[in-house]
């Protein structure tokens, strides 16, 4: 979904010349559920895991974001506290936007207002999707559904050489069940040839088919 002839990035380092860019270190949180929400972000370069807490303090991933992300957004529409916590996965170089920066902009720069528009129905497309997965699906095809987006597997584009690196814990979250069955999943889906990992994974086109016919 993008627009061409604009680049987001590019943009946004005119800008700002760089002087909101923040560097992170792998296992850096950037802000927790509860703080004030008074800017929005985007990653230049990295992933970032974001994760909530519920109130039986049990904590989920919701999403990992990649270059090309934005995160944070919910200062935007009336919320003054976080709403998830977000930690950078590896390490990171991540532009932060004030709040009324990000207004102004949104108001004055038709292009990329389209482009933030696009996000958040992509952000919001998936979301829905990893709801009926978590309602209608059995745990091993979210599984592959989860690897699949992550390497970006598709029919049209080879797969990511590598994943940042995941423990079955992080895996086990994202798709809602036990990091043993994850462990026994991925254990299967490496024999089938459909992964390779040892200190890095790799997802092969193959895994897609198994998304697409189930």
């Amino acid at each position: 979904m993008g627009h061409r002839g604009f680049d987001s990035a590019v943009f946004l380092s005119e800008v700002f010349a760089g002087k909101a860019l923040v560097e992170c270190v792998a296992g850096e949180v950037l802000f927790l559920q509860g703080d004030p929400a008074d800017a929005v972000y985007y990653i230049q370069r990295g992933t970032v895991k974001m994760t909530v807490l519920s109130e039986r303090g049990k904590e989920a991933v919701v999403a990992l974001l990649e270059s090309g992300s934005f995160f944070g957004e919910e200062c935007l529409n009336g919320h003054s506290q976080r709403l998830a916590t977000a930690t950078a996965l590896t390490g990171a170089v991540i532009l932060r936007i004030a709040k009324e920066e990000m207004v102004h902009m949104l108001r004055t720069e038709p292009a990329f207002a389209s482009r933030f528009m696009s996000h958040l129905l992509q952000r919001n497309s998936r979301l829905e999707e990893d709801l009926v997965d978590q309602l209608f699906n059995f745990s091993e095809r979210r599984l592959a559904r989860v690897l699949v987006r992550l390497a970006n597997v598709t029919k049209d584009r080879e797969p990511e050489p590598a994943l940042p690196k995941l423990t079955q814990e992080v895996l086990a979250e994202m798709v809602g069940t036990t990091r043993s069955r994850v462990s026994f999943f991925m254990n299967k889906f490496r024999k089938a040839g459909f992964i390779e990992y040892s200190d890095t994974l790799k997802v092969n086109e193959s895994l897609l088919d198994v998304v697409l016919r189930n």
